[in-house]
Parts: structure tokens; sequence; C-alpha cells
């Protein structure tokens, strides 16, 4: 097959953009030819997406021109935002609107725009049962998002709003994993009660992403969340507990509890919790693992992704 169209995928070299360039450079058959967006073209994951055939090009979210650049010629492209590197709802929603503008200057078919929910949907800013912080939002990295989406919208854009999960992946890289205790058993803590959570592996999202692609215009103007599976702490700490070898326990800690435990971002991640808790049948109905399966056939449980990277996660 003619590989026709490019697909311009920012953030490549992250979990998210990282799996759709990998999902399309192992489709011998993929109808795309992909271009990997990153700050460094000269970094190891950078270089190693070059090996592998991507075109791999320099691009910055703070530089509009640089942006609009990357897209010249390209039919389709991924965009996501990168909260967690400055914590500001306000800052990221500025790069979403420079994604918007270079994006108008080109002639994109499909874009698929990584979001979350705007949590203030459910707690509003004047529901005290949670602080609000950035003094507008109550969990500023979805809240930013969820409110940009309407920017899209109105710019006119082809746009699919693909909704994520928590990453399972985080165990790996955000010290969310087993903290050991003074009794000797490992403890993963979340202050989610007994309710489920949806999460992912994060490579997953990218394979999903391409799913939707494939589909060509079917998801445009959609909004679509996925999930690999959805646990409880419990459910989770046992799974964490055969995977690892040792005795791991479910914490259950407040909201509160978690919102002080004063590392960078623990206030955000409280509130989001607070709200996966309270209306968690809500949240939990807007992701769909059976679409996600259906769109990447290879989508992970935990326990598929235990076995390939319980040796990853640390055990302190």
């Amino acid at each position: 097959m003619k590989k026709n169209k490019l697909v311009t995928v920012f953030g490549a070299t992250g979990g998210q953009g990282g799996g759709l360039v990998r999902a399309i450079l192992s489709d011998q058959n993929s109808a795309y030819q992909v271009r990997a967006v990153t700050r460094n073209a000269s970094s190891d994951k950078a270089k190693a997406l070059a090996q592998s055939g991507a075109e791999v090009v320099e691009a910055d979210v703070e530089d509009i021109d640089s942006m609009k650049k990357a897209l010249e010629g390209a039919d389709a492209a991924y965009f996501v935002t990168f909260f967690w590197e400055h914590f500001s709802a306000e800052k990221e929603q500025q790069h979403i609107k420079n994604f918007i503008e270079a994006a108008k200057a080109s002639n994109l078919e499909h874009i698929i725009w990584s979001t979350l929910e705007d949590m203030r949907q459910w707690v509003p800013l004047d529901d005290d049962r949670m602080p609000t912080l950035q003094e507008k939002y109550k969990v500023p990295h979805f809240d930013g998002k969820g409110e940009a989406d309407q920017f899209f919208k109105d710019a006119g854009l082809p746009v699919t709003f693909l909704r994520t999960s928590f990453y399972w992946d985080n165990l790996i890289y955000f010290g969310m994993g087993p903290q050991k205790g003074e009794d000797g058993n490992y403890y993963f803590t979340l202050p989610m009660d007994d309710k489920k959570l949806a999460a992912i592996a994060v490579e997953d999202i990218g394979k999903c992403a391409y799913g939707i692609l494939k589909k060509g215009s079917a998801f445009i103007d959609k909004t679509i969340g996925i999930a690999g599976e959805k646990l409880s702490g419990d459910e989770m700490a046992a799974k964490l507990s055969q995977a690892l070898g040792v005795t791991v326990k479910y914490n259950s800690v407040s909201p509160e509890a978690y919102r002080n435990f004063g590392f960078p971002g623990a206030d955000d991640l409280g509130n989001m919790f607070q709200v996966k808790q309270d209306f968690n049948a809500a949240y939990n109905a807007n992701r769909d693992e059976a679409l996600a399966r259906e769109l990447n056939p290879e989508l992970q449980d935990f326990d598929t992704w235990l076995s390939k990277y319980a040796s990853l996660i640390p055990l302190n």
C-alpha cells in the first residue's frame, strides 16, 4: 500500500506520542508515514525513532512558527500537552491555543487531541468539598484541557477528542508504586476508597490513537474515552503482590491526606482522585474498554502490563 498520508505526532518521544509513532512504524501495511516532533532531535529517544524510520523534526509548543513548519504537508496530527513540566493550567491552555493557530494554517484532515474532562462539571468552584487551585480550577491538569476542547470546536477543526486514563506507568516513573512499610510489607496508596480506577498502559493510548486514524473520518467531532481495565485498590494490590513476589497491601487514605503529602502536584492529584471516587460511575462510564480493544486489539489489561513491566517498578 502506498504510504500517501503523513501524520505529524507531537510529543513523539513521550509515552503517548511514542506509542503512536511505533504503532505506525511497526505496521508494514500502514497507509501513513510519520513525522515525529521533538524539542531535541539529538536525544537518544529521537535518534531511535529516526532509526526506526520516522522523519524526526524539532519544534516547540512555545514557537508557533516551528509548529507550523512541523505540520507542513501533513494530513493528520496528534496533539498532546505537557502539564507536569510546569504545573500551570493557564500555560497549558496557551500551548493549546498555539496548537490551534498552527493547525489553522495547515490543511489537516484529522486531529487527535489528547484531553481530559473539565472536573468542574461535577465539582463547581463554589463547592467546598475540595480546595480551589490556581484560583479557578479544581483539578488543573484536567480542567485546563477540558475547557480547551471548546477552543478546537470554535476553530472549526476536524478533531477527535481522546480522553485518556490513569497510566499504570505512573507506578514506575511517577513514584506511585508500592512503598515499604515499617512492618516489612509494601503499601500501595490511593485515595479511592473501594472504587475502581480506570487505567491504561501509556503505550496503548498511542495504539488506540492509531486505531482512530485508521477509521478515517468516523470519529471526527466525537469524544472517545479509553481504558485498559478498571480495578479497585485492593484488586491492584493483589495483582502487584503476585507480579512482584512481595506482599502488597492497599493503603486507602482520604483525599485530604493525599493533598497534604507534600510532593509537587499533590493537591491537584488529591482533588483528581476525590472526583474519581465521588463520581466514580459517571467518570468510568466515559471510558470504554471494549471500544479501546476494538481500536487496539493488543490492548493490555493490568496483568499483561505487569508481566512486561513489573521488574521496572522500584521497591524502596
